[in-house]
């Protein structure tokens, strides 16, 4: 591992424009999910869906291009995939749990009071 600190030109891959580039995409997607927050889709599910979706946008492209999985080995790619393919099956297999479940409503739930009689 001491050639990592006699060569450090041997990992510069990416160039300046591609990483701006990459960053002015991050940003913008961002933006993009900070709007979409602030919009009613129909359901909390949609909010939910739509966010995920712009958050795994966003990973891919650290993944590729900050963690160099564009440039490296393909057997590296795949790992990160079929990862990314668990997590997604096991959180879906929390929504599904969770949309199966009944409403919780604590026995010491008070009403509230009616509002004053006009």
């Amino acid at each position: 591992m001491i050639w990592i600190y006699l060569f450090p030109l041997l990992y510069l891959i990416g160039s300046a424009k591609t990483y701006l580039l990459v960053l002015l995409a991050l940003l913008t997607l961002t933006t993009i999910t900070v709007t979409a927050a602030g919009i009613d889709f129909g359901s909390p599910s949609a909010n939910v869906v739509i966010a995920l979706i712009i958050a795994s946008i966003k990973a891919s492209l650290v993944a590729l291009f900050f963690m160099h999985l564009r440039w490296d080995k393909p057997l590296n790619a795949i790992i990160f995939v079929i990862g990314v393919l668990f997590l997604s099956l096991f959180l879906i297999f929390c929504v599904i749990d969770e949309a199966s479940r009944p409403a919780l409503i604590p026995q010491t739930l008070k009403v509230p009071a009616q509002a004053a009689k006009q």
